[in-house]
């Protein structure tokens, strides 16, 4: 067993040839998207909140075989392990099997709607699997006696059966682990999973984006958040620009908890401008929040959380006439798209285009605005707004699972859909596919751990299925 981010841990059984795919010079796995958040406006970087953190490598594995009709592939299955920035330590597993994973690439929290489980059946019975196997349950000799298995169960064999069974039901993919324990382990979780709910968020300001009158309190911004308190972190200009951050009765707040509704109290003379605000906390994650990178590298489920730090930020806008549009935007897979939501609570009508449509959002109302993107698409919108305000949205549509596409393969450069781009242009020149593998050509990553960009090239897995015995 090799390391989890050297050369694609693949094997072919069979008559199968391997051949080398050139690639571009100068890849680079981030970078393809100039910001990691959704949207962007005026600098600001209003999101979903939660965790980030970067992803090391697969600390506890064993083996696993995919079954194809171009052949069986050999795979390292089990746990991965990421660094929270502020501070933390994750362990998770691989969803989207054939999505490359980028090594050291940064991931941040996301809702499932905004994965490939959000567009599946099958992501409640996962976050089963999640509580009630390894590592969440760690007297393996009781997981073992619950899965009717006879022999000693180690760490590997127990990390690879439980992600066996993940990829089962979130990938519906063919593979059995390699050992019989774990083999064992994954046929028993695979039936015993039933349908949970989704965990919420750890932390997150709803909605991520406000707008209004100076001399009005702007908001309510509601705390939503398992942790038991909250850091508040007014605007960086707060000394100068004047504006505050209160609760519901206009006093200034320093800290706050679930539930606590946070206002932006901006001075009535003030020119119409932005502000932002940031709330912190240490929390251990719910064990099923969803984790996805910008860079196309491979979802994660969480299966475990040390203490560790989370975050959330929240925009104002205001002017004193005029409209005054709020704009954000999260991924929604199940319309495979991106939902932009514009809230104008000034005294006229907001106009906007979007994707060749022009759009008006009334005074005191607000609209949601589905764009509809194509699978693996990098997006860069620009809308421009009053005032002489730009909002921007980046990001990569990444919500459904490949399907295998090995059978007849030719050796051939990858290539991607192009970047959607409205009121402006992408932020890269380079195209996603330079990353890995791609649901728009006839390749696949083929491993857990992804196709991984060595030296320029990729492996490329060509030929056809030889393998009896199987459907």
């Amino acid at each position: 067993m090799i390391s989890s981010f050297s050369a694609p841990f693949a094997r072919r059984r069979g008559a199968v040839r391997l051949a080398a795919a050139a690639l571009v010079s100068g890849l680079a796995v981030a970078g393809v998207v100039a910001t990691a958040g959704t949207a962007v406006a005026d600098g600001a970087t209003p999101g979903e909140g939660g965790a980030t953190a970067t992803i090391g490598g697969l600390e506890t594995f064993g083996a696993a075989v995919i079954h194809e009709e171009s052949g069986d592939l050999e795979v390292s299955a089990g746990l991965f392990e990421m660094s929270v920035e502020g501070g933390g330590t994750l362990q998770t597993y691989g969803v989207d099997l054939r999505n490359p994973t980028q090594k050291d690439a940064k991931y941040h929290e996301t809702p499932w709607s905004g994965t490939s489980l959000g567009a599946g059946q099958d992501a409640g019975r996962v976050r089963w699997i999640l509580q009630n196997s390894y590592p969440q349950v760690n007297d393996l000799a009781s997981l073992a006696s619950r899965a009717g298995i006879a022999g000693a169960l180690t760490e590997q064999d127990a990390a690879a059966g439980t992600q066996v069974a993940i990829w089962r039901h979130a990938d519906g993919a063919d593979v059995d682990a390699v050992d019989p324990q774990a083999e064992q382990l994954a046929d028993y979780l695979q039936k015993a999973a039933r349908d949970t709910a989704e965990p919420e968020a750890s932390l997150t300001l709803d909605p991520p984006a406000v707008s209004g009158r100076p001399g009005a309190p702007l908001g309510p911004v509601t705390v939503r958040t398992d942790a038991g308190t909250v850091t508040v972190t007014p605007p960086m200009d707060a000394a100068t620009s004047g504006v505050r951050i209160v609760d519901k009765d206009g006093v200034a707040v320093t800290t706050a908890k679930n539930g606590t509704q946070l206002f932006f109290d901006v001075p009535e003379d003030a020119g119409a401008g932005t502000a932002e605000l940031t709330v912190r906390a240490s929390t251990t994650i719910p064990v099923g929040r969803a984790f996805t990178s910008e860079s196309r590298s491979q979802t994660q489920i969480l299966a475990g959380s040390s203490e560790s730090t989370v975050s959330a930020t929240a925009s104002a806008a205001w002017a004193t006439q005029g409209a005054v549009p709020a704009l954000s935007a999260a991924k929604n897979c199940a319309e495979h798209g991106v939902d932009i939501t514009a809230a104008n609570q000034g005294d006229e009508a907001f106009v906007f285009e979007l994707m060749g449509a022009e759009y008006t959002i009334a005074a005191g109302a607000s609209q949601t605005v589905t764009v509809p993107l194509e699978e693996d698409q990098a997006y860069d919108f620009t809308i421009a707004g009053p005032q002489g305000r730009q909002y921007r949205f980046t990001g990569v549509l990444d919500c459904r699972t490949r399907a295998a596409e090995t059978g007849n393969l030719t050796t051939q450069t990858l290539s991607e859909p192009s970047p959607a781009t409205v009121g402006g242009t992408s932020s890269s020149d380079t195209n996603l596919a330079e990353t890995g593998g791609s649901s728009a050509t006839p390749i696949i990553a083929g491993t857990a751990i992804g196709l991984v960009v060595i030296g320029g090239a990729a492996l490329v897995l060509v030929g056809r299925k030889e393998h009896a015995g199987r459907d």
